[in-house]
């Protein structure tokens, strides 16, 4: 990993680079696409960091030569091997990143949040929308298709004892219609709705142990269905953190949201990135995903708007900036011009155009 990593930074860096200014060389910035921090639009860069980055990038007369990288995990490689002076990606800051690399004053504080469906998904039971979806889902449709197959055995046995007899269960003789007579009872039997029975004394005892056989098929039939409704609605009843332990799970490799879910003994599904994350939840792949509450809301937003949504509190918040290699001086001169930019209004105008403004 190591060596593929610094491979594709090597070569993004003669494909990227800008040059230098004035003698002084250009700041190797690493990015992954992470929407909204980072956006990729043709062969241009932009998103929140991006923005607010270039807007400290130009107040301090810096130039900046962008790596691209295809995955969150190949920073931490490209920063420890020198490979890149800085990380402009929204990275959250954490106590075991602290040990091997600065952080500048924080652009953003961000939580953890959960995303799921937007299909009923996280809503309360409606009986008409529940009673659709098993009517016609796969269990009640196997279900009614071995109702009809057994229901043909003793259908016969009616027909051959009881045919032509008029108050009985096969009031005619010919096997067509006759055996039609005999297994719409047989049917009706099976889930105890006939209205008579056979009037031939054998034909009778048949009649009378499928009644009983009836008996236990409505049993497993409703045991099935209802267990079906349960674990549907279990899958969908995801409301919170809370509700994460057990489920799969989607979220971005080596993320502090990763070890959040494998901490609570999840079923972690871990992406590259957030696009095929978003996907797989869409795919049905997972049940939910944990992620950065920007990030997620952003998705929501756009390309997963009228799909997913999100649901339940924003936890875990922590502070999310760029990082610096250890000792850089730079690190202090951004943190400063961050502060300057919060005073004159800067950063307000860049945050509301990729967030909006905070209700």
């Amino acid at each position: 990993m190591k060596i593929r990593s610094l491979c594709f930074i090597l070569l993004a860096s003669i494909g990227l680079g800008v040059g230098q200014s004035n003698g002084q060389a250009a700041v190797r910035a690493l990015a992954v696409v992470t929407p909204p921090f980072v956006v990729e639009q043709g062969e241009h860069l932009t998103g929140f960091s991006i923005d607010l980055w270039n807007e400290i990038a130009a107040r301090l007369k810096l130039e900046t030569e962008y790596i691209l990288l295809p995955r969150v995990q190949g920073y931490s490689p490209a920063m420890k091997s020198k490979s890149a002076d800085m990380v402009v990606s929204g990275i959250f800051y954490t106590k075991e990143r602290d040990i091997d690399f600065d952080f500048a004053y924080p652009i953003l504080e961000s939580g953890l949040q959960v995303m799921v469906l937007d299909n009923g998904v996280g809503l309360p039971l409606n009986p008409f929308r529940d009673v659709a979806n098993l009517l016609f889902s796969k269990s009640a449709m196997v279900w009614l298709m071995v109702a009809l197959v057994i229901a043909v055995v003793p259908a016969h046995l009616i027909w051959l004892f009881d045919r032509g007899n008029v108050e009985g269960a096969s009031p005619r003789k010919n096997y067509f219609p006759g055996i039609f007579d005999s297994f719409m009872w047989s049917v009706s039997a099976l889930v105890n709705q006939v209205m008579c029975l056979p009037q031939h004394w054998l034909a009778k005892v048949i009649g009378v142990l499928w009644l009983f056989a009836g008996v236990v098929f409505v049993a497993l039939y409703t045991a099935a269905l209802t267990a079906t409704l349960t674990v549907q609605h279990l899958r969908s009843a995801i409301q919170g953190p809370g509700d994460l332990p057990g489920r799969k799970v989607g979220t971005i490799a080596l993320s502090t949201a990763e070890t959040y879910l494998k901490g609570i003994h999840a079923e972690v599904v871990s992406y590259d990135n957030t696009k095929t994350m978003l996907q797989a939840l869409m795919d049905k792949k997972v049940d939910a995903l944990l992620f950065s509450s920007a990030t997620l809301r952003y998705l929501s937003l756009n390309d997963g708007k009228g799909r997913v949504m999100m649901v339940g509190p924003e936890f875990n918040r922590q502070n999310i900036g760029y990082v610096f290699q250890l000792g850089d001086p730079l690190r202090k001169k951004v943190g400063n011009t961050i502060l300057a930019l919060r005073e004159d209004g800067t950063y307000d105008r860049i945050y509301e155009k990729w967030f909006g403004k905070d209700e």
